[in-house]
């Protein structure tokens, strides 16, 4: 059987992963999977790998159950030292979780995004500008990754100098477990190798924190209007700690899911002609379901964690309170009980009930509308300065539990 929490598992090409969370599903009972125990961080006796679309949709639903209290983008209890940092609204249950969303749904409502549509136009056609000027290299650097950082940066009102480092920042925040973006090999039973990733992961943490808190300073004694302004502004505001995790979190989830999306995107319509065909015949029509059907066949956020509360019985099976759930989006989102040829990319796949922004409740992703509107500007520009654009090779993948990330993808015109 398969050991979710050994790292040479997610080294595995993803055919042989999906297969072997095809096996899982088909298991009586969601499998018990045993922690690692990380130095300096620690670690508890394990958790139960929800895999079946209705366990993952029904923990999502019942966050009372199902908390994401003490964390839920961490395996292992964070400590304080990088909760500091990495303690964000999505580790927290209702009423601070609610606090939280009401104030940073302002920058996510229909009128605030329909107003960045001219701005995210502008963005995608200076990007593609550049690559034109520079010709194709890596797909992700030059194109995918530079989009999402940007509109986030913009939306903060973070100077244009900075975008580099918030880019390098949250290549090595999700990148962890990575070599190329840490410099470390990945292994929790070298406790030099730990602390030296570790150390990394905080000064990405803090350079961040520090940028959005000196941000909200200035915001404060002159606000000009930007998202900043409106968080840190009014009766409900956000206090500097709270407004740099939350701008980790906008910056790491909202750049990095985008930018996989937008990369496998270019894969997916490489590897099915007919289905870039279908795309092209009528854009505008299709692309929403377009970009919910890449989001689904690629999964950029692999799993979340939840830890019960209570004793409670899920679709017959019986946790016990404090038990750990990792909810595996990327095998809901293959479920062949819900979806129909679930490995087949279909871009009029309807209904197509993805779990890709996570599952249904109160921690559904805030920003998936500006997600679809980033896809669709951006592929609405390549496809129309450069229809000859296509991926080259195979993707180079992040190796990572909790991101299904493309580091670089080949590509020409």
């Amino acid at each position: 059987m398969v050991d979710l929490s050994e790292i040479p598992f997610w080294a595995l090409p993803q055919a042989e992963r999906m297969a072997a969370f095809r096996e899982l599903r088909a298991l009586d009972r969601p499998m018990f999977v045993k922690e690692n125990i990380v130095p300096f961080v620690g670690g508890g006796q394990g958790y139960y790998a929800l895999v079946r679309h209705a366990d993952v949709t029904e923990a999502s639903r019942n966050a009372a159950v199902f908390s994401s209290e003490p964390c839920s983008n961490s395996i292992p209890d964070m400590p304080r030292w990088l909760a500091v940092y990495f303690g964000s609204m999505i580790n927290m249950d209702d009423p601070r979780h609610a606090r939280l969303r009401r104030i940073v749904s302002r920058a996510f409502t229909p009128r605030v995004l329909a107003k960045m549509e001219e701005d995210l136009a502008k963005a995608a056609a200076e990007i593609v500008d550049q690559a034109m000027r520079e010709g194709p290299k890596d797909f992700v650097t030059q194109i995918a990754a530079r989009l999402p950082v940007r509109v986030i940066c913009d939306m903060m009102g973070v100077p244009a100098k900075f975008h580099d480092m918030v880019l390098r920042r949250t290549n090595l925040i999700l990148g962890n477990t990575d070599t190329e973006y840490t410099g470390v090999e990945p292994d929790y039973t070298n406790r030099w190798n730990v602390a030296r990733g570790l150390g990394k992961l905080l000064h990405a943490g803090y350079s961040l924190n520090r940028l959005a808190a000196k941000l909200g300073d200035e915001r404060r004694k002159n606000p000009t209007g930007d998202l900043v302004s409106l968080l840190v502004g009014g009766e409900e505001s956000l206090t500097s700690q709270e407004l740099g995790s939350f701008f980790i979190l906008l910056v790491v989830a909202g750049s990095e899911t985008t930018r996989n999306a937008i990369a496998y995107g270019l894969k997916l319509f490489t590897d099915h002609p007919e289905q870039r065909a279908l795309l092209l015949e009528d854009f505008d029509a299709r692309i929403v379901k377009a970009c919910d059907e890449i989001v689904r066949y690629s999964t950029p956020v692999i799993q979340f964690r939840r830890t019960l509360t209570r004793d409670h019985t899920m679709n017959d099976v019986d946790y016990k309170a404090g038990d750990k759930v990792l909810l595996f989006y990327n095998s809901a989102n293959r479920d062949e009980t819900v979806f129909k040829d679930p490995d087949t990319f279909d871009i009029t796949r309807d209904p197509n009930p993805h779990v890709g922004f996570g599952g249904p409740g109160p921690h559904y992703c805030l920003g998936a509308h500006l997600a679809r509107r980033e896809m669709t500007v951006m592929f609405r520009e390549l496809f129309t300065r450069v229809p000859d654009i296509r991926a080259t090779g195979d993707p180079d993948f992040l190796l990572s539990n909790f991101i299904n990330g493309v580091k670089h993808l080949d590509y020409a015109w």
